[in-house]
């Protein structure tokens, strides 16, 4: 068993184009092909064996990409809807309008409201029921 294998660097340091070829074509990287995984496209032929041998997937389109995310709601609590509601309540209207919040059971609330919101915990629609309000939900 060889223990340490002679560098292929050091065997051609007396030529004079260290085993490339024309001298001029090996000055970049496009003798090489590119650097990394450059030339392993869908009709690569320059690293075909290495793309075939990958443990995953290489070609095709990942779902991941296409997939549609939900928008994030915003949360709210019932706390906060009573310590805020001078700001919600204008024109001395009995309706708040939260689209693109979700409205959380955490506090209580004593009024009798209408809100208008994307989606509610069954905790706050129950509060909200006990208080003799109602929860709209709007998509």
């Amino acid at each position: 068993m060889k223990l340490k294998k002679r560098k292929k660097s050091s065997r051609f340091r007396g030529s004079h184009t260290h085993a490339r070829g024309f001298k001029k074509r090996a000055r970049g990287s496009g003798n090489r092909g590119g650097k990394g995984m450059a030339g392993t496209g869908k009709r690569a032929d320059q690293r075909k064996t290495l793309i075939l041998n990958l443990p995953y997937d290489y070609f095709g389109k990942d779902k991941t990409l296409r997939r549609k995310q939900k928008p994030r709601l915003k949360s709210i609590s019932l706390q906060q809807i009573a310590s805020n509601l001078q700001s919600f309540l204008k024109d001395k209207a009995e309706s708040i309008n939260l689209k693109g919040y979700k409205i959380l059971g955490e506090g209580s609330i004593n009024k009798k409201l209408i809100i208008k919101a994307s989606t509610a915990s069954k905790s706050a629609i129950e509060k909200i029921k006990k208080s003799g309000g109602e929860i709209i939900i709007e998509k």
